[in-house]
């Protein structure tokens, strides 16, 4: 019996201010059209454990709603849905959909819930507010509120007041919060006042209570674009409403003088009322304010901590000072201006969209610009916020994958412009795979890969030109460290490499001692044209971790430095394959002309083109592949026609048309790839027409021996490389995202069985690439499949 199982989920996060919510072991977050789940508290640090299905588009806005003991998901998207996820034992995943909300005119950008009252609250882009209540795990529309003037709702905040009237806050893309009242008696919320103050758009509100007292104030935070943090506190009236006393922080001199009046605005029904006044001005941020949270109940601190998300790369937690009552920043996480380096690859652009508290503990997460989750836990011992290891994935459609021909690692290449390295974090009793490397961050779309050796691998780009990269010294002791395997690079390779400023290609460099002096910064009689740039020098005990590389080094020093480039190709590069031996590198650009649409190939001792290119087709090579014994050259194309290249027996670096079939689907062909050496000449050709042909040689052509019939476009196969098995294991994957293995005869081509993966395990959108790892002796019996998807996720089953 077969039987499979997720080993591993990478992906990253979106970048939306409300796109995550973090409750007891579980943080969900919006994952391209998914939701992730993922528990950071786990000690096994497996990342994400599943991604739940269903939404059409981005998802912008998740929250966890708790009630009665019941856990449910409550999700908005760009889709104009919002969806109810409940827990349940029944998936793998631990949810499934339960309802499905079609109420709103436009994209769902905010949610706030409110689960003592069984509330909570969309707000759309059709410039619309929806109170939803919830009954027995059901969701009613309530009410709509029109935004007027117009603006679009980014972020929603709802409380309660001590008499059980409700309180919304509503902000977006104006310059005020508006509050709504529903009183306890009511069923509708009601407009009774506007906080101005703020000069850029509002991405955050959050409400705390300043104490545990049920009669205490509460307290509004709001984050906004102009860079600024606002505190307002509603505070129980006698009845009359005066000017506030002085209320305002001193900090906020440096605001305009408009902003500096104070007027108490009323809310409240005409049993109690509130005065909401201008508490505070944090001020300390560089750049927009994506998201402010306050600290979860039961905290020992009273007014509790503030926690905000900024687009300069911090994150901060802002305390009242006791003895003045001013809010200062006591804590600062994330990057420092000065250390970001000159180029958005380095971490310059984006900063962080989310910051959350964990909900029972001292810790917090962060989400970038590059979809990665940072985390701080902290030590009370050190009185400091410690780094803990963190998830990473890609945040546009995975378009190529690779294994390294010992399998050591995978190598994941997006239309993110980066290239990701995932291997195995081994430690006592445990296992768990991890982002080791970011070897290429690039000002291209990056669209194929394929590694040389174990040191070396290739990547085409949409720049038209592929680019090959050497493994650093550094990377190589990490990998072999952490995931026990022996060390594959020579004295000769550089210990690590840097994106110079403007530039595009990685230089390799040497790592300082620790001890060394940098040029300029110490002597001050050195000429600045000299001094080196402090972000750009990496130490050796920099690299030399005991567990996977955080975010901040794998965007700064954890690059491959470039060997290579192989110029030649007129448009984007479209297919790279390696052959076996190590010794060519066949590529292929897209194409709309026979001129475009040739095969070039490329020596991999000198880099020096083999000409002339390899024609056969009028449209784009869509896949390349090398048989076992680099015997033959395998292409299949746009043009619904594959053609296979014979090499030369005195010349190895020469390849000639051997055979064609100008018709060999009766749509484009999509995928190519060799069976094992021991079914003879057998390749795999998959298309748009929904089949899988198998075709054999047979004298001087190949003739299609079987067909596997699909519902849907194949777009990725690939064959197991047995080591030593008597049938051969097909995985081919398609448009709609499901994977299947098909079991087949070396000898007939027959299938013999076909296992169809759980439909919750697999993807949701098309599947681009496919590839098993390598094997080893003794391994014939448990296999591992690596999958790429349009879904913008790289997943690593175990097939047993």
């Amino acid at each position: 019996m077969t039987t499979v199982s997720l080993e591993y989920i990478a992906a990253g996060g979106n970048r939306h201010s409300s796109a995550a919510d973090w409750a007891p072991s579980l943080l969900a977050f919006g994952a391209g059209n998914n939701i992730a789940l993922w528990n950071p508290e786990d000690e096994r640090q497996n990342g994400i454990s599943a991604l739940l299905a269903g939404h059409e588009d981005a998802v912008n806005a998740v929250r966890i709603y708790e009630n009665d003991g019941q856990r449910m998901i409550i999700s908005g998207c760009a889709d104009k849905t919002i969806r109810l996820w409940a827990a349940t034992n029944e998936t793998p995943s631990g949810f499934k959909e339960t309802q499905r909300l079609t109420d709103h005119g436009n994209s769902i950008n905010t949610l706030a819930i409110f689960p003592e009252q069984g509330l909570f609250v969309s707000g759309s882009a059709d410039a619309s507010v929806n109170v939803w209540h919830m009954q027995e795990a059901t969701a009613k529309l309530v009410q709509t509120v029109s935004l007027k003037p117009r603006y679009l709702p980014l972020a929603l905040a709802l409380t309660s007041l001590p008499n059980g009237d409700i309180v919304l806050a509503v902000a977006g893309t104006s310059y005020n919060i508006q509050l709504y009242v529903r009183p306890r008696s009511g069923q509708t919320f009601e407009l009774q006042a506007t906080l101005s103050g703020h000069e850029g758009w509002i991405r955050s509100l959050d409400f705390t209570r300043e104490s545990t007292s049920p009669q205490s104030d509460i307290l509004l935070a709001s984050a906004s674009q102009d860079k600024y943090i606002r505190l307002w506190r509603f505070r129980q009236t006698a009845g009359k409403t005066t000017e506030a006393p002085n209320a305002i922080d001193e900090l906020s001199t440096t605001s305009t003088k408009k902003s500096l009046s104070n007027k108490a605005h009323e809310v409240g029904s005409s049993s109690m009322k509130y005065a909401v006044t201008f508490e505070a001005l944090l001020v300390g941020h560089e750049d927009w304010i994506y998201t402010a949270r306050w600290e979860p109940k039961g905290g020992s601190r009273s007014p509790p901590a503030l926690l905000s998300a900024s687009a300069d790369n911090s994150l901060s937690v802002w305390h009242s000072d006791a003895a003045s009552g001013l809010w200062i920043c006591h804590s600062r996480m994330g990057e420092i201006s000065s250390q970001k380096g000159s180029t958005t690859a380095t971490g310059s652009a984006g900063g962080f969209w989310v910051g959350l508290w964990q909900p029972q503990d001292h810790s917090v997460v962060s989400l970038g610009r590059t979809g990665s989750w940072r985390r701080w836990k902290f030590d009370q011992d050190s009185d400091m916020w410690l780094q803990q290891v963190g998830i990473s994935g890609h945040v546009q459609e995975v378009q190529g994958i690779a294994w390294a021909p010992r399998g050591d690692y995978l190598l994941s290449t997006a239309s993110d412009q980066t290239t990701r390295l995932l291997s195995q974090w081994k430690r006592q009793d445990k296992s768990s795979w991890h982002e080791m490397a970011r070897p290429q961050i690039h000002g291209y779309d990056l669209n194929s890969i394929d590694a040389i050796t174990d040191n070396q691998f290739i990547s085409g780009a949409d720049e038209k030109l592929l680019r090959v990269f050497n493994k650093p010294k550094a990377v190589d002791n990490l990998i072999s460290k952490l995931s026990g395997t022996s060390s594959t690079v020579s004295g000769d390779l550089p210990d690590a490499a840097n994106i110079p400023v403007l530039g595009l290609s990685n230089k390799a460099m040497a790592a300082a001692d620790d001890d060394d002096q940098l040029n300029g910064l110490t002597n001050g009689d050195t000429d600045e044209r000299e001094a080196v740039d402090p972000a750009s020098v990496i130490h050796k005990s920099t690299l030399d971790l005991d567990h996977p590389p955080h975010e901040d080094h794998l965007a700064r020093h954890t690059l491959w430095p470039e060997h290579e480039k192989l110029y030649g190709h007129g448009y984007e590069i479209s297919a790279v394959a390696t052959s076996n031996d190590k010794s060519l590198v066949a590529t292929a650009c897209k194409a709309s002309s026979i001129d475009h649409a040739v095969i070039r190939l490329y020596d991999t001792r000198e880099w020096r083109e083999v000409k002339p290119p390899l024609t056969a087709h009028s449209l784009t090579v869509t896949s390349l592949a090398f048989s076992p014994d680099d015997r033959f050259l395998l292409s299949v194309g746009r043009d619904r026609q594959w053609a296979v290249f014979e090499r030369s027996a005195e010349n190895k670096d020469t390849y000639t048309l051997f055979s064609s079939n100008p018709k060999g689907h009766s749509r484009m062909i999509l995928d190519c790839c060799w069976a094992p050496a021991l079914a003879g000449y057998v390749f795999v050709t998959a298309g748009r027409d929904k089949a899988v042909k198998l075709w054999r040689l047979n004298g001087n052509t190949f003739e299609t021996i079987s067909t596997i019939t699909t519902g849907t476009s194949v777009t990725a196969v690939s064959f197991r490389p047995d080591v030593a098995s008597t049938t051969l294991a097909l995985a081919y994957g398609c448009d709609d995202g499901s994977i299947h293995v098909a079991k087949i005869f070396p000898d007939t081509l027959a299938v013999q069985h076909t296992l169809t993966l759980d439909q919750r395990l697999v993807h949701c959108k098309t599947v681009n690439a496919l590839r098993w790892r390598p094997q080893t002796e003794g391994s014939a019996d448990s296999s591992q499949l690596a999958s790429a998807s349009d879904d913008f996720s790289v997943r690593i089953y175990n097939i047993s």
